[in-house]
């Protein structure tokens, strides 16, 4: 019981992230939209405004008159001039009603102090649509959605905050760049415990959230926000890749569906969960016993083989078909090699050497 309520806080969360998002991506800098919410946020006339029309949202609208015209940042500051609401279109690129009174029940519970800002949370609450609330006195755009609220923050204050976590994912990248090389050279030596691989795999794991909040900062700088996006994806680079192919080294069952399933797992982790390996162990489908943690463990070999240059995918899944074991790829002969379906005398001397390459090199990088 526990558990199932868990999981459902943790689903109502990312839903509440992916709609955060989408919010986001609407009031960004560079669209007309946020253009016109600064012009009217520097004129401190203050507005509210409802996105999207709906009979829900009829019912809490009261007089106004229909505009009816296509969005522009100067009809919605002029219009704003006026006391009462004003309605946009679902996609907010039209003018519907202006000047409206918002009546929305005032049984709906508010946390707001303002008349404003208490009728924009009840009608969001009450319709499920985006209303935008700016202050007129204390110069603050906060978007209502269900239960969502969110206060926009000044540009400057943003752009300090994405700094610093590109630093920071700077830093962790290096160790996971370290740990995974330290990983494959334990991998040839026949050397790899539960422990290591839960340990990389939690730095992997950290360098994505990293990620994750990074492309928060990027959604609310909009425009502005195009060197820390390139910054990010520099640094980041096949994170992604590696942790997928991590999970179809080590999983017990390395079906995709399955990886895909500890994915969404460990994604729904908190902070404090993602360090606990014995849960991390679990996940990948293992008894968390502590003998268990010290175990040898044998890769299959897809992170192994995916550094080779030219190498498909259908190859390297019938490689991992046919051997099992990375120790067993590396110790077969080109003969042995050259059987497997695909692969001729030529891709076989292509692997083996590409093998070789990746343990010297690893070897002379691994940190003691």
């Amino acid at each position: 019981m526990k558990d199932a309520k868990e999981k459902e806080i943790k689903d109502k969360e990312q839903l509440q992230q992916e709609t955060m998002n989408q919010l986001l991506q609407m009031v960004a800098p560079g669209t007309p939209f946020r253009a016109g919410l600064e012009n009217v946020l520097r004129a401190k006339t203050g507005a509210l405004i409802v996105v999207g029309y709906s009979p829900e949202l009829n019912e809490v609208i009261d007089g106004g008159f229909s505009i009816n015209c296509e969005f522009s940042p100067n009809y919605l500051y002029e219009l704003a001039k006026m006391d009462g609401a004003i309605i946009l279109s679902e996609d907010a690129k039209r003018i519907l009603y202006a000047n409206t009174q918002l009546i929305p029940n005032p049984g709906i519970s508010s946390t707001e102090t303002g008349i404003r800002h208490r009728t924009a949370e009840r009608v969001a609450k009450q319709t499920g649509k985006l209303v935008v609330s700016i202050s007129q006195r204390r110069n603050v755009i906060t978007l209502y959605q269900g239960q969502l609220r969110y206060a926009l923050k000044e540009m400057g204050v943003i752009l300090t905050k994405a700094n610093q976590a590109i630093q920071t994912l700077e830093k962790y990248r290096a160790v996971l760049t370290q740990a995974l090389t330290n990983l494959s050279a334990l991998e040839y030596e026949e050397l790899v415990t539960m422990h290591e691989v839960a340990h990389v795999f939690q730095r992997a794991e950290m360098v994505l959230r990293i990620k994750n909040e990074i492309n928060r900062y990027v959604l609310e700088l909009g425009n502005e926000g195009r060197l820390i996006s390139m910054q990010k994806e520099e640094l980041v680079g096949t994170a992604d890749e590696e942790a997928w192919l991590l999970l179809k080294d080590y999983a017990k069952d390395d079906s995709d569906e399955k990886v895909k399933e500890i994915q969404t797992a460990v994604r729904k982790l908190s902070s404090e969960e993602l360090l606990d390996s014995a849960l991390l162990i679990r996940l990948l489908g293992y008894p968390s016993l502590s003998t268990v943690v010290e175990e040898g463990l044998m890769p299959r070999g897809y992170r192994m083989l995916s550094k080779i240059p030219r190498l498909p995918s259908v190859i390297i899944h019938n490689l991992v078909d046919r051997f099992s074991a990375l120790p067993h790829i590396v110790m077969a002969s080109i003969e042995e090699l050259d059987e497997v379906d695909g692969i001729g005398e030529v891709r076989a001397r292509t692997i083996k050497d590409g093998l070789k390459r990746i343990q010297e090199q690893v070897f002379i990088d691994r940190q003691i």
